[in-house]
């Protein structure tokens, strides 16, 4: 498995290969715009060129870029749901400017609505957007702790889903440890580990299960809150770790971190912990 953070733009693309290489990345993911605000994204030609030229003087691969949060895919607000499929469409262009392989996107919120009218929106919106983008970018829908009115939350979610998407091979997966957890799948036990993975190849299939996210869980299983922790520190642990990047159906995987950070020695002990744990 190739292990890898989410890295900071601040301050331009072309500090993020730097950043990684500082933390021993052997994957990236990044936003490429404030993920908190509505605003377009113009990333210029020369910091697009600055990235792409350090990017091939590595071995990092393969990156990862994440929409806003503010993106609602399930939405019943007609302007919400328009801007929301317009970004992501954005995003996916993006992408293939600077060299990114897959557009990561949390599925919304239903919001007063029926689950399944919400998943229904959200398979409409994936089919607008990729057919807006003549690429080979991929697009992966990430699951959720299931807090509030989110969806995504279960495979199942994902089955639904799916199965309405016209382009399947630009559709995938990104499975979050943390939110799984606390979405009621016990990803700390051997057990639970095997229960996911047998559930979604039922239901979706591996091969759509393209990254994980490696986050441990400060909240506890069930309870449907989504808190990132210290690899380890948290409820899923080391030994669930452990089982989790050495099993033989997700090791060929990458994984990235979404942990806690106040400096970069927050990241270099996630990344050390879990390097410690690969067999």
């Amino acid at each position: 498995m190739r292990f890898g953070f989410h890295i900071s733009i601040a301050g331009g693309l072309s500090r993020v290969v730097p950043r990684a290489l500082k933390l021993g990345c052997e994957t990236i993911q990044f936003f490429s715009r404030n993920p908190r605000a509505w605003r377009d994204s113009i990333i210029q030609q020369d910091e697009i060129q600055k990235f792409k030229k350090a990017l091939a003087q590595t071995d990092i691969f393969p990156v990862f870029l994440h929409t806003p949060y503010l993106l609602n895919l399930a939405s019943q607000d007609h302007d919400l749901y328009t801007r929301s499929i317009s970004y992501l469409a954005d995003e996916l262009e993006q992408a293939a400017k600077i060299g990114a392989s897959f557009v990561i996107v949390h599925g919304g919120n239903k919001v007063g609505s029926e689950e399944n009218e919400a998943l229904q929106r959200v398979a409409q919106a994936i089919n607008s957007a990729l057919a807006k983008t003549n690429n080979a970018v991929q697009l992966l829908l990430e699951n959720t702790a299931g807090q509030g009115t989110e969806i995504g939350y279960k495979i199942s979610h994902f089955q639904e889903i799916i199965a309405r998407v016209e382009d399947q091979g630009r559709i995938g997966i990104c499975l979050d440890t943390a939110h799984a957890f606390t979405a009621g799948y016990d990803l700390a036990t051997a057990q639970g580990l095997n229960h996911i993975i047998e559930e979604f190849d039922a239901l979706v299939g591996l091969l759509k299960l393209k990254v994980l996210h490696l986050n441990d869980s400060k909240a506890p299983f069930g309870s449907k809150k989504d808190r990132h922790w210290h690899i380890g520190k948290g409820e899923i642990g080391c030994s669930g770790f452990a089982r989790i990047i050495n099993h033989p159906q997700l090791a060929h995987l990458p994984g990235i971190m979404e942990t806690p950070r106040k400096n970069d020695a927050d990241d270099r002990r996630n990344i050390k912990v879990m390097r410690g744990l690969k067999n």
